[in-house]
């Protein structure tokens, strides 16, 4: 019958979502520093996985999910948000200003 749903039916009306606020954040993000910008979905262990974006000018920001599955998702959803990864043009496409590299290098000194 039309009605009977496959068991891979099943599994995909119970898999998780995208959560709306990670949606939100990244769609911001890209209204915010351009399009298109870039995402790269870096596994974080059991935390999930964190969602690295750059803008096309350069900012760079991030979007944390339950899983790098639900993070290649989130790219899907958001309008021109492009699935990339840690290559020479994403790279060269981050901007990291020295501010930046101050607050991620700590106080430490030798």
């Amino acid at each position: 019958m039309a009605d009977e749903k496959t068991a891979d039916d099943k599994t995909a009306d119970r898999a998780p979502s995208v959560p709306p606020k990670a949606v939100k954040a990244a769609a911001a993000f890209v209204a915010r520093h351009g399009k298109p910008a870039r995402a790269v979905v870096e596994n974080i262990g059991r935390k999930g996985a964190r969602v690295v974006l750059v803008g096309h000018d350069g900012a760079m920001g991030d979007v944390l999910v339950p899983s790098p599955a639900l993070g290649e998702r989130l790219i899907e959803k958001v309008r021109d948000l492009e699935a990339a990864e840690w290559d020479r043009e994403t790279v060269e496409a981050a901007k990291i200003g020295h501010a930046h590299r101050v607050k991620m290098g700590g106080r430490a000194r030798g």
